[in-house]
């Protein structure tokens, strides 16, 4: 089963249910009282999603006791976003909804089953570059509801120490750290292959390179102009799947390995590098506490130190429903969820893994060393979101074919070329100009 990458942290979710249940925010599931307004809230049903909800929707009803907010959980997954569209399409949805921002969101059709927010103070505190993902038309309809997540590398912070490494800038100085992990007996590459998705970062967390070479294209790609075998930079992650394979930089038995396998590996220090998304570190933490400082993250490095920057994964957001009755309350939860207080709750209840997206949010002192990482990406504006944030198109044999680059089986170009074919039948089903 093909796992898309914007599904990857319900991949690793510990929570799921099979149908919708409905639960008041505060779990006593008592009617409003004193006249004050129901909002319903539909949200994921992983553990990260659900403390994230919760603590949004208690913050907020404690400063806002006239708003009481009942919590339902939907599956994970396929029928998730089933449930979320068929109540979208028969005006049956709850007044505010989490769900995916990026061109997952096209499919909702936005325009007519969400309420309008362009311009309004809802946005007063959402950075400027998060807009886009939640936007169609020019018009925008969402605001983040957890923090950004980065993909990239994963190293041991510790290694890096005991052998004097620096972070590396271009894929030539990574290589090299490589070549000293070795030779002192560390694994230098984790990859975890019985994982299929787990093998696709190396190309996915690309993409920040991808567009720097070629700005323009995610959009070429999705009209059918630009193919990845035929870009130069697009084939860059399937040769970097070769490349640390044909060096042996890959731990023994990574075709049997699994994720926990090479989390464990990567904080205990067996092995350095693990290309892989920030957000699953969190939980970690209970079992391996040195997670949080001893993990840190860069970006996947590409040919110009110059232009060093990291891919990321943009923050899931909260939707308002067009058919709720209850306008006014609805766009004061999400402004309270854009706010530095919101994310202050959040932070209370989940440890952040990246930075938010919301101005003035900052990450508390123990903030994993990952989120800390992210921070100075954004800082620097050297982060781009990962072509899935752009573009519809995800052809689903990319893990496949990523496994067999990945393993040697498959020469780089050639993978890049059968991706191409992969996404052009999925093009063609979604009915997109140009395929």
């Amino acid at each position: 089963m093909t796992t898309s990458p914007r599904t990857l942290r319900t991949a690793v979710a510990v929570l799921a249910i099979a149908a919708l249940t409905s639960c008041g925010a505060g779990g006593d599931g008592d009617p409003a009282e004193g006249g004050a307004v129901t909002l319903s809230f539909l949200t994921g049903s992983d553990q990260s999603t659900v403390d994230t909800s919760k603590a949004l929707a208690d913050a907020f009803m404690k400063a806002n006791p006239d708003v009481r907010i009942e919590i339902e959980n939907q599956p994970g997954g396929s029928e998730g976003d089933n449930v979320i569209k068929t109540r979208l399409s028969t005006g049956e949805m709850s007044d505010v909804f989490w769900y995916n921002s990026g061109s997952l969101l096209q499919a909702l059709n936005p325009g007519q089953t969400m309420v309008d927010l362009t311009g309004d103070p809802v946005l007063a505190n959402v950075q400027p570059d998060y807009l886009p993902v939640v936007s169609q038309g020019g018009k925008v309809y969402g605001v983040p509801a957890t923090t950004l997540a980065g993909g990239g590398i994963l190293y041991n912070r510790k290694v890096y120490e005991r052998l004097g490494l620096q972070v590396p800038k271009t894929w030539d100085e990574f290589m090299a750290n490589n070549e000293k992990i070795k030779a002192a007996g560390v694994t230098p590459v984790i990859a975890t292959f019985k994982d299929t998705w787990t093998s696709q970062l190396f190309v996915l967390s690309d993409f920040y390179n991808v567009r720097a070479a070629a700005p323009s294209f995610a959009e070429d790609f999705t009209a059918g102009r630009a193919k990845f075998a035929t870009t130069p930079a697009a084939v860059g992650g399937f040769q970097h799947l070769a490349d640390v394979h044909a060096k042996g930089y890959l731990n023994e038995g990574f075709g049997s390995a699994v994720l926990d396998q090479g989390l464990k590996m990567l904080i205990e220090g067996a092995g350095a590098h693990y290309p892989m998304l920030t957000t699953l570190l969190p939980a970690q933490l209970a079992n391996y506490p040195q997670t949080a400082t001893d993990v840190g993250f860069f970006g996947l490095p590409g040919a110009d130190a110059a232009r060093h920057g990291a891919t990321v994964w943009e923050p899931a957001a909260l939707y308002i429903a067009r058919t709720t009755e209850h306008l006014a309350e609805a766009k004061r939860f999400l402004a309270f969820v854009a706010s530095p207080a919101g994310t202050d709750a959040v932070t209370a209840a989940v440890r952040p893994s990246g930075p938010y997206r919301i101005k003035g949010s900052k990450l508390p002192e123990d903030a994993l060393q990952v989120a800390k990482d992210l921070q100075v990406y954004i800082d620097q504006s050297a982060t781009a979101p990962a072509l899935e944030f752009l573009s519809p198109i995800k052809g689903p044999s990319l893990e496949q074919i990523t496994v067999a680059v990945g393993s040697g089986l498959t020469p780089p170009a050639e993978g890049a070329a059968q991706y191409d074919k992969d996404v052009e039948k999925q093009a063609k089903q979604l009915g997109l100009a140009g395929w």
